[in-house]
């Protein structure tokens, strides 16, 4: 085996996708023939639902160029391409003394990931004999179910009500 490039740097989530995406990894695990392992196709199924899913690698690389002014680290740039973060309180934890570094700039920082990156994709979806269902509405159903578990039968009180 012949090393192309050795240490050509850090990989994007996006990058592990596509990745994973060429060796044949998929969500559906009834796949067979494949050469892809079950753990491959768990962190498959992982990163297709982040934010990587909806990259490519011209915007990724847009985003590196962009962000260049604010003097971030290189692990610093990969966590936000990783998590895209959509407001000020997202970009806080990703980046060191962010007050003190970037000041005002950080509404600024914020404004290139949104423009840059497209917007997180809908909830994924839930297949149940053959019929999708959205995540949220069954959330929403199991909100409204006043807390009562599905088998909890009712009691008698002592005064027989």
């Amino acid at each position: 085996m012949k090393i192309i490039q050795a240490n050509s740097g850090v990989l994007t989530n996006f990058d592990v996708l596509k990745f994973l995406e060429s060796r044949g990894a998929s969500e559906d695990s009834a796949r067979v023939f494949s050469d892809v392992t079950p753990s491959e196709n768990k962190v498959y199924g992982y990163l297709f639902g982040t934010p990587a899913r909806g990259q490519t690698t011209e915007n990724i690389n847009e985003f590196k160029e962009k962000c260049k002014k604010y003097d971030l680290a290189e692990a610093e740039v990969l966590n936000i391409i990783n998590t895209r973060p959509s407001s000020i309180v997202g970009i806080y934890p990703l980046i060191e003394n962010c007050d003190l570094r970037l000041g005002d700039t950080v509404e600024e920082l914020v404004e290139l990931v949104v423009e840059v990156f497209p917007s997180p994709l809908p909830a994924k979806t839930v297949e149940n004999d053959a019929k999708t269902t959205n995540v949220e509405k069954i959330e929403d159903q199991n909100d409204n179910d006043e807390g009562k578990p599905e088998n909890e039968e009712e009691m008698e009180t002592i005064d027989g009500s």
